[in-house]
């Protein structure tokens, strides 16, 4: 099994997380932050990652440090899951529709970081979540995963549905890019020998 325990402890967030890279969708999630609670559990569920999250975090304050920490430690889980990366796809990409919103997202885990967020939300704010955040999320994910992550929004005007259609788009390419290549289950997927 494919599995990481990751800790994080700072003066702002206490966290705890695991993740099955391997599993059936199955999450608990409790962030503190409803929205946020709702992007990880459809995260885990189209990713078919079993995700357990419990964060307690500085609230008070915004949720910034509560959503960018979650996502390093969501990246670093993925990371040490992952370990050679033996085997895997690599690579993963999903052009996802939710009513009106239309989002790309693609990956490659090249155990280098790079991220391009073209998304258009208007709204400041959806519930209590910043909107601005979730950059910040998919950006601490990928520099600590160590993955190259485009997303693309091609249409949207709500909101809630831009965010939902990326973090779903997201969960699906993942879940394409960690699947083993049963024809080249030993091999490490790169002229390099690494990643």
């Amino acid at each position: 099994m494919r599995t990481a325990k990751i800790e994080r402890n700072t003066k702002e967030t206490q966290i705890e997380l695991f993740l099955a890279v391997d599993g059936k969708g199955e999450s608990t999630i409790d962030s503190g932050c409803a929205f946020l609670d709702h992007m990880l559990t459809l995260f885990a569920k189209h990713g078919k990652f079993d995700l357990n999250v419990r964060c307690n975090g500085d609230k008070d304050v915004d949720f910034h440090h509560t959503t960018e920490d979650i996502a390093i430690c969501l990246g670093q889980a993925f990371k040490q899951a992952l370990g050679e990366k033996k085997g895997i796809c690599r690579y993963g990409d999903t052009v996802l529709p939710m009513d009106e919103a239309l989002v790309l997202s693609a990956v490659d885990i090249s155990g280098r970081s790079f991220l391009v967020c073209e998304l258009d939300i208007k709204a400041d704010k959806v519930g209590s979540f910043d909107t601005e955040l979730v950059d910040e999320f998919w950006f601490a994910f990928a520099n600590n995963l160590g993955c190259n992550l485009h997303i693309r929004q091609f249409s949207g005007s709500n909101a809630h549905h831009i965010i939902e259609a990326t973090f779903k788009s997201v969960a699906r390419s993942m879940r394409k890019a960690v699947s083993i290549d049963e024809k080249f289950a030993g091999d490490i997927p790169s002229t390099k020998g690494v990643l």
